[in-house]
């Protein structure tokens, strides 16, 4: 067995008890809808035909019998539609959890590359079509093969010659299935591509809405929209139009069935080779024998989407971390703050050459609590550099160092514990303020919350709002201009507490008052920390106790403000360049 059918078998496993009692209802309700046409061959065939004098009292009997069977088959069939259906809810859980939990693992490399809306159509219509079939799957064919051989053992007993006339149509059947099911697997696949595509382009656009609003977008937006769903509904097109074939050509097969055994059926009656009552029952299991078959059908279908969905969970699931724990990693405790690079290079492409690295064996040491400033012209490897830090990317070569401990020795979540990061482009998620601040230590207390806002200078806006700290912020906090979203960000990394800091740009996109009290917010968050500077206003880490001049060649320049412009080298270019 692949590891593919491996993995997918496996999710019944914890659920194999609801499972078992599911096919065991399958079972018994389908033997049960082959009993009831036997006891109405009976009647028609004996009580009515042989006269009974109590054919009443018999039929009645027979009757009551039929109803009872019919109530363990209402039974069965309330049994499969709402404890199946939860085993199979169960399923498509885990199989969410697990999906969204590998997401949370995996390194911004593979971000970089991939598309939210993409990655949440698997979340979503692709887990669904695979939880169809881990619950109607198994189901259908326990149902089909129980009516279709106990229809089959019936039918042979009833009239062997009339049996093999109602077979000759499924060898057909059987060939014509196969064929048709492996073009119909590569248009179901092709969907759920489109499907993504699709997903990905309206969540680009109705994330960037302001943007195409004020760029008067929406008529590009809709017609690129239109481009992908047109795309779509030409798979649509391919795969329906094999689904058409499969079922009209399937279906006329079984209604085929019952008009051959009808034919030769009243031809036998007339050569007094069949009774009539045989005939009426045979027509009653030919049902049973063909409702499978159509089953089946709807099966093939249902199996087709729900492994295309399959493989595209797989093939995600299978995308193993680049950035994974050491078997023996230890958790980070009581950091100081020493950093270290020790000829350390990388690259974003897997190219090696020299000339596909941002920087090639770096070295550099930043000491407990020092204010360390980086510049430099876009690409030259800033952000890396502190990317680098937290482990969110792995260098190619080198090592990196806190406290003179490896931090690939450590586990992630002890290591980016001990770091704080205030971006340019702040990230607020949908819901309150208080739970945007809390998000930099979830067990923290209310009290403690608005020390870490006052300290952000935060409080006294937030008080502002109309629930204070209850308040709703919206989609990426868009109800909050800039300078506050980048204050409660700052409250966020005073909640959090680390010993290092990194701030990338902080300040960049704001206007000067914002920038005024954002700097002062920065200052103190920085004090007694070991914190990186990412600056393009120079005039903001002019009182850095060290400021690295970086270009392609690595750190050029490193000094003072004052020191380097002495110089009269990179960073004298540069601030005059920039003011």
């Amino acid at each position: 067995m692949s590891a593919k059918w491996r993995k997918f078998l496996s999710y019944y496993r914890p659920y194999l008890k609801g499972f078992i009692a599911d096919m065991c209802f399958a079972l018994v309700g389908a033997a049960t809808s082959l009993i009831i046409p036997l006891i109405i061959r009976y009647i028609t065939g004996t009580v009515l035909a042989e006269g009974f004098a109590d054919a009443g009292k018999t039929i009645l009997y027979l009757f009551l019998i039929m109803l009872g069977l019919l109530g363990i088959e209402f039974g069965c069939n309330y049994f499969i539609a709402y404890v199946g259906h939860m085993v199979g809810a169960r399923m498509e859980y885990d199989l969410r959890n697990e999906l969204f939990t590998h997401y949370q693992k995996l390194s911004f490399r593979f971000y970089d590359d991939q598309k939210v809306g993409s990655l949440m159509s698997r979340v979503t219509n692709d887990l669904f079509e695979i939880t169809e079939l881990y619950h109607h799957g198994p189901e259908d064919l326990m149902i089909s093969a129980i009516k279709l051989l106990g229809s089959l053992v019936i039918l042979c007993m009833i009239n062997v010659p009339l049996a093999i006339v109602a077979l000759v149509p499924v060898p057909f059947m059987i060939v014509f299935a196969s064929i048709l099911n492996k073009k119909m697997k590569k248009t179901f696949k092709k969907n759920r591509e489109k499907i993504a595509e699709i997903n990905t382009r309206m969540e680009d656009s109705l994330s960037g809405i302001r943007v195409v609003k004020s760029f008067t977008g929406e008529d590009m937006e809709i017609h690129k929209f239109t481009e992908g769903n047109d795309m779509f509904l030409r798979s649509k097109k391919d795969n329906y139009r094999y689904m058409a074939i499969y079922h009209a050509v399937l279906w006329a097969s079984t209604g085929l069935i019952t008009i051959m055994v009808a034919a030769v059926g009243a031809w036998m009656i007339g050569r007094n080779s069949l009774e009539l009552q045989d005939l009426i029952a045979f027509l009653l299991y030919v049902n049973n024998f063909t409702e499978p078959i159509r089953k089946l059908v709807s099966f093939t279908e249902q199996f087709q989407n729900g492994m295309s969905g399959f493989e595209r969970f797989y093939e995600m699931i299978c995308i193993e971390p680049d950035i994974e724990d050491a078997p023996d990693a230890q958790e980070m405790k009581k950091v100081k703050g020493d950093i270290d690079f020790k000829d350390v290079s990388f690259a974003y492409t897997s190219d090696s050459s020299k000339s596909a690295n941002v920087f090639t064996d770096l070295d550099l040491h930043v000491n407990a609590g020092e204010y360390v400033a980086l510049v430099g012209h876009s690409g030259v490897g800033k952000t890396t550099i502190c990317s680098l830090i937290p482990r969110f990317y792995e260098p190619q070569s080198g090592k990196i160092l806190i406290d003179g401990t490896d931090i690939t020795t450590v586990t992630q979540k002890s290591l980016r514990k001990q770091i704080g990061i205030v971006q340019q482009d702040v990230y607020l998620f949908a819901g309150t303020v208080l739970e945007n601040i809390r998000y930099g230590r979830p067990d923290a207390t209310f009290e403690e919350v608005v020390d870490a806002a006052k300290r952000a200078n935060a409080h006294d806006f937030i008080m502002e709002l109309p629930n204070g700290y209850d308040t709703d912020i919206g989609q990426r906090g868009i109800k909050l201009s800039g300078g506050q979203k980048q204050r409660l960000s700052i409250a966020r990394v005073f909640l959090k507490n680390p010993p290092i800091l990194i701030f990338d740009e902080a300040t960049s996109s704001l206007d000067n008052e914002s920038e005024r009290v954002i700097q002062e917010s920065l200052e103190e968050l920085a004090k007694n920390r070991t914190t990186l500077v990412i600056a393009h206003r120079l005039s903001t880490i002019q009182n850095a106790k060290r400021i690295l001049v970086l270009s392609e060649k690595g750190i050029e320049e490193e000094g003072t403000h004052e020191e380097l412009l002495a110089k009269d080298g990179a960073y004298s270019r540069l601030y005059h360049t920039v003011q």
